[in-house]
């Protein structure tokens, strides 16, 4: 299907794709992984011709249909939602707007004389449309929008209105609605709740095309993916299997590697010995020169290169009281939609909550009262004694200084702290070697996210409510994250769509809105997130596992 042949591809200094190969096959379901900078995304640019290699060749057939959803979305306004995800499904799309904007020619009075072109017209683009099953369209359109979180209310409503979220979710509807033959998709999850990724996870899995995907969602990619591709050191490696098998393989590899790398070394070394022991023994020349020969001919074997995972002792926190957080009779609303009504829920010292629910069902504006951020109508929150309470949010970005480097920036906030303790810091959160003088305008969000959550955990307070802290992060600074967490000695409270955090670190759940998102009582579990889908069947309200 797609082959890229002998790829060679540098931007400057940096080396992409040295003599790389790979091929994506039918009905294959691949996750491209390696670590960032590695050439993931200019690998879909090469194969989607946005650019080209610079030794090589990417071959793709000619009436083959390519899908590309990435993380730059362009301006959207003038339609509805629905129409605006129409509008990406390709020939059908094309036929669907032309059709509309002949029905409005046909009623307008001042094009009365070409009327019988238009009828003309019109007959052919409707049998077209009809043949390509154009009309079933908007339902299939609706049910996509359903999946990725709208309500019908938003689907009708202005596209222009949607935040940069919801229009990444608009864009990724129109890709899966053009049903191409394969479908490229650089970071589907980042924008998505745990209630879209799930339908995702499903239609990825059923629909019948080619995909190769980038992912940060460990959980997402074992249950899609049955190939990995992996671009490392220049190479294309594949391993048959989901991410899970993928790590596992590798570190075999790894570790056979530098077996046989040792082996190597050991016999080198014994050669060279000969060969300086015995160059100057005449009766010995033609053995030293034939070893000399011999050892030319030997291809070197390297050691695998390691990925670089700092860890950090984050310190303890000081001891709370008991409890730490205490809402009594709390209402809010917005407008006529009521999202608390007397909700009274404590929080006590060593509870790790997740708060679970549909969107609009207020997991945000739960968090923010707590956090102090937002008073209720009515009610009270009342924190415990002895609390240092931080709050991260993805507004928590904005309190980083634009104009200071990641390293003025943490220098600023830990004067006394040392310069080893600093850079160990800002290691753990994938920070190193130049990227520590990058300006903080020039970060991507998930280089802020990690940069925030490293400035919250030095001096890690004793209460933590986290709102989608994982969002942009990847495997690994995530999984870092997590097992900094699992040792955290305080308290939590977080929303979070990443199935690996919830499972890894709740021991209690809020469910709120229930099944169908507008139950006004809150469901409170006992128990770990896994035991929450263990007892209600499902791993997200309304979405059966």
């Amino acid at each position: 299907m797609i082959a890229l042949s002998r790829l060679g591809k540098q931007y400057g200094r940096q080396l992409l794709f040295v003599d790389a190969s790979f091929q994506l096959n039918p009905g294959e379901k691949v996750g491209l992984v390696g670590p960032n900078g590695a050439g993931k995304t200019t690998l879909f640019r090469l194969i989607v011709g946005e650019e080209a290699p610079d030794e090589g060749e990417v071959s793709v057939p000619r009436k083959l249909t390519i899908g590309y959803f990435r993380q730059d979305v362009e301006e959207m306004s003038g339609r509805s939602v629905l129409d605006e995800a129409i509008a990406g499904s390709g020939r059908v799309g094309d036929l669907h707007h032309e059709l509309e904007a002949l029905q409005q020619a046909m009623s307008d009075p001042a094009r009365a004389e070409e009327m019988d072109a238009i009828l003309a017209r019109f007959g052919e683009v409707q049998e077209a449309y009809d043949h390509l099953g154009g009309y079933a369209l908007e339902s299939q359109a609706r049910e996509v929008l359903h999946g990725l979180g709208f309500e019908d209310e938003r689907i009708d409503g202005d596209v222009g209105a949607l935040s940069g979220g919801w229009k990444m979710r608009v864009a990724m509807g129109r890709v899966l609605l053009g049903r191409p033959d394969v479908l490229l998709m650089d970071e589907p999850t980042n924008h998505l709740d745990i209630e879209s990724i799930v339908w995702l996870e499903t239609f990825l899995k059923t629909r019948p095309g080619a995909l190769l995907m980038t992912s940060h969602d460990r959980q997402f990619m074992n249950r899609v993916v049955t190939r990995i591709a992996e671009i490392d050191g220049g190479e294309i490696v594949t391993y048959s299997g989901n991410y899970d098998f993928y790590e596992r393989e590798r570190q075999v590899r790894e570790t056979n590697r530098e077996a046989a790398y040792a082996r190597q070394q050991a016999m080198l070394a014994k050669e060279q010995r000969f060969i300086e022991r015995f160059s100057a023994h005449a009766a010995k020349a033609a053995q030293v020169q034939s070893r000399i020969k011999a050892l030319d001919k030997i291809e070197k074997i390297e050691l695998p290169k390691k990925r670089q995972v700092v860890r950090f002792d984050f310190r303890r926190p000081p001891r709370s009281g008991e409890e730490v957080a205490t809402l009594d009779g709390v209402t809010k609303s917005y407008g006529r939609r009521v999202l608390y009504d007397s909700l009274s829920f404590t929080i006590r010292r060593g509870e790790r909550w997740c708060v679970m629910g549909k969107n609009g069902a207020g997991k945000t504006t739960l968090l923010r009262m707590v956090a102090g951020v937002l008073a209720p109508d009515a009610g009270t929150v009342r924190l415990g004694a002895s609390l240092k309470l931080g709050y991260f949010a993805q507004q928590s970005l904005d309190l980083l200084d634009p104009d200071r480097t990641v390293w003025e920036q943490i220098e600023k906030d830990f004067p006394r702290e040392s310069v080893g303790t600093l850079r160990s810091l800002l290691g753990a959160f994938q920070f190193s070697g130049d990227e520590v003088e990058k300006k903080v305008r020039a970060l991507s969000g998930g280089e802020k996210s990690r940069l925030v959550m490293a400035r919250m955990l030095l001096e890690p307070p004793n209460f933590l409510v986290l709102d989608e802290p994982t969002n942009h992060l990847d495997l690994a600074t995530k999984e870092m994250l997590v097992q900094a967490l699992r040792d955290f000695e305080g308290t939590m409270l977080f929303v979070s769509h990443d199935r690996t955090f919830l499972r890894g670190l709740s021991n209690r759940v809020l469910e709120l809105g229930g099944e169908t998102g507008t139950d006004p009582e809150p469901h409170l579990y006992p128990g770990s997130y896994v035991e929450y889908v263990e007892r209600t069947g499902h791993e997200a309200p309304g979405v059966h596992a």
